[in-house]
């Protein structure tokens, strides 16, 4: 498992699924509720990251059910996912107790 920083549309898809299977639409608007709006997502883009997150073993499909004529399928973070986001939350809470610390030492008024 890699260290290696998480870009935020996957970090997002982890964290929205990671309470419970979705499918693709519930996943879109999880995002953009978790990122305040700021992350909105296409469709075209969550279904490749989701293809990859599949293929790299952190999603699986959850089940699929035929809605309206149309295939839905549910989506679930798998234990490696999990893991995996799991060790990108300890990555961000060390850096930002670095930046923390270092806002603390800062002197009164900054440097002009």
């Amino acid at each position: 498992m890699t260290n290696a920083a998480m870009r935020e549309p996957t970090f997002l898809i982890l964290t929205a699924l990671a309470a419970r299977p979705q499918h693709g639409y519930g996943i879109l608007q999880d995002v953009e509720s978790i990122s305040d709006g700021q992350v909105r997502l296409r469709a075209g883009t969550l279904y490749t990251a989701l293809d990859r997150l599949s293929a790299d073993g952190w999603v699986a499909v959850d089940r699929e059910e035929v809605v309206e004529g149309r295939l839905r399928r549910y989506y679930r973070l798998t234990d490696r996912g999990a893991a995996r986001l799991e060790s990108e939350v300890v990555r961000l809470r060390a850096r930002s107790r670095a930046a923390a610390r270092r806002l603390r030492a800062r002197p009164a008024g900054g440097v002009a």
